[in-house]
């Protein structure tokens, strides 16, 4: 079932919300702050697994503070029905940490960390170095004045009296 649209009600975005700002936060603690049973919590915490809503609890990494301080996205052309074998090989090196297949200019964007300019180099060297690679676009990275969120989208399903933030 993972994967199928699942509308969120007002529970749902606020338990998201709590693990959202406290990703350590424990299920009892969890239905202490909500106002309901430990066992609602662990049971709409199952669903939204099952869903595919809820992929996990990874922790927020500063990779810049474990010396990766600079990023560059890559627009990728490749060859023609070389999608899989070029991200599973891309996928192998450690400083690629997202793939996304794309429409437009290229066929893939990839995110990836360097330690350098340098550093860079070497991993844009590996990168190209994939069959199936045709071309590539890198663009570093300056800032990111808005990182990944889901805030804004979470609280789309609070209703307008729960004290939404903006």
């Amino acid at each position: 079932m993972a994967g199928t649209p699942y509308e969120l009600d007002a529970l749902d975005a606020r338990l998201l919300l709590l693990l959202t700002d406290e990703p350590r936060i424990g299920v009892l603690e969890c239905s202490r702050r909500l106002g309901v049973a430990r066992g609602t919590v662990q049971a709409r915490l199952d669903r939204l697994t099952e869903r595919g809503v809820l992929g996990g609890f990874p922790p927020e990494l500063d990779l810049a503070a474990l010396g990766y301080g600079l990023t560059a996205f890559a627009t990728m052309e490749i060859a023609q029905g070389q999608r899989q074998q070029v991200a599973r090989a891309l996928a192998v090196i450690d400083e690629v940490c997202e793939v996304h297949a794309t429409t437009g200019q290229g066929d893939l964007f990839v995110r990836m960390v360097a330690r350098s300019n340098a550093d860079l180099q070497r991993v844009i060297d590996e990168v190209v170095a994939v069959p199936g690679v045709r071309r590539t676009s890198t663009s570093i990275a300056l800032s990111s004045p808005v990182g990944p969120r889901v805030r804004p989208l979470l609280e789309r399903a609070l209703p307008e009296t729960s004290g939404r933030q903006k």
